[in-house]
């Protein structure tokens, strides 16, 4: 028995099908697909490979268009660590700059001096709030740059720190935010030699922001670098990630979520150096700051021209995290860390790797998170947790406040 409305329906759509417009030949398309158990139209596997390599395909081919910032004016996007933050170092500032030692765009320079090797690098910190649950700008000045020199495999020696001061900052908060940084970089091994003090007018700063610089020596052979990742490797984070890009958004008290998480902030320098000793044939380091592990694992793809894969259910996230995640709508791959680094290592090494992070406090709960693959270069891709997979491209826009 067919009803007058599906008759209609039939009627109209062998209507559609004699069109010889685009909506006809979606019609006939659409007849064309196969039927499964459920009685669901689905493409052939064939087709529908086919089709997703060809996406992969557009994805790549839009790669490796010249980067071009086509804004007039910087966004606030230009700093999340995602596309628009990609394409302004590389069409701006590595344009300007570029030299060899600047090109491979790691978290610290390589250079040599005399017959030493060291590693230097600088950041800048303008979290808000200063102060919040697991620490404070201070201490998250002071290893946010330890920790760009460690994974550059160096030890760290020496740190700059400039202060930008706004009119009328309590004279108390200054003092807690150096007492913090004497004890970050006591407990990190490093001493404070230099830097500089600038006040601006009220209103022209958030109270305050630190710039640090720092350097390390390089005594290791070798070199580190997301460049060297070759297909088969193994990709380790040393923990759970988002710890610290969550406890920022929700100590803004502007959303009414109240969730036991502190930052992560921790000087990595001893993981680092453990993880070293146990596997010298490390690949590459990175510490997973702004647009989080996603960023990274992009990274990779990109500089070594390989594919990526990782397991959803094998990515550490407290369930605090995710809860907190779920309920704000942001993906914790995205979500800056302050504290926890991803490595690539040689696949047959990625049983000593993971012994060696998990013997040292802050990799107890280390994990193998996925590897490197020869296939589909350039593009990371997620397995879910049900089962199937998506692509993991880098952060879009401005979805995250500002979080170091």
């Amino acid at each position: 028995m067919t009803s007058r409305g599906s008759g209609r329906l039939d009627h109209d759509h062998q209507l559609g099908q004699d069109q010889p417009g685009w909506i006809g030949q979606a019609l006939r398309e659409h007849d064309q697909l196969e039927v499964d158990a459920a009685g669901r139209r689905r493409l052939p596997l064939a087709e529908s490979a086919d089709r997703e390599q060809q996406v992969l395909d557009r994805i790549d081919r839009a790669r490796r268009r010249k980067p071009r910032v086509r804004e007039e004016r910087i966004t606030m996007s230009h700093g999340s660590g995602g596309k628009a933050t990609h394409t302004l170092i590389e069409a701006i500032f590595l344009d300007a700059f570029r030299n060899p030692l600047l090109e491979p765009l790691e978290d610290a320079a390589q250079l040599r001096v005399g017959g030493s090797r060291i590693a230097l690098t600088t950041d800048s910190y303008v979290v808000s709030p200063l102060f919040f649950p697991g620490g404070d700008i201070g201490d998250l000045a002071v290893n946010g740059t330890v920790n760009d020199l460690s994974v550059a495999g160096a030890t760290p020696l020496y740190l700059s720190a400039g202060f930008i001061l706004e009119e009328g900052f309590p004279v108390a908060d200054l003092n807690r935010v150096t007492e913090s940084m004497r004890a970050a970089a006591a407990a990190a091994g490093v001493h404070v030699v230099t830097g500089d003090t600038k006040v601006v007018q009220k209103g022209k700063a958030d109270g305050c922001y630190i710039n640090t610089a720092g350097i390390g020596l390089i005594e290791r052979d070798g070199s580190l670098g997301v460049a060297r990742a070759q297909p088969g490797d193994a990709i380790l984070v040393s923990g759970p990630i988002g710890d610290h890009g969550i406890t920022i958004m929700l100590a803004r008290g502007e959303l009414d979520i109240e969730a036991d998480i502190c930052s992560d902030t921790a000087p990595l320098n001893g993981l680092v150096a453990g993880l070293l000793d146990a596997v010298p044939g490390v690949r590459a380091m990175r510490d997973a700051t702004r647009g989080g592990v996603a960023t990274i694992l992009n990274e990779i793809a990109k500089a070594a021209g390989v594919g990526v894969l990782v397991s959803e259910d094998d990515i550490p996230v407290r369930a605090e995290v995710r809860g907190a995640s779920e309920l704000l709508g942001i993906d914790p791959m995205y979500v800056a860390c302050e504290g926890r680094l991803v490595a690539v290592v040689p696949g047959e090494d990625s049983g000593p790797a993971l012994a060696a992070l998990r013997a040292h406090p802050l990799g107890e709960q280390a994990a193998v998170i996925g590897h490197v693959r020869a296939e589909q270069p350039g593009i990371v891709q997620l397995k879910t947790a049900f089962g199937g997979t998506r692509i993991v491209d880098l952060l879009v826009g401005d979805p995250l406040p500002r979080i170091c």
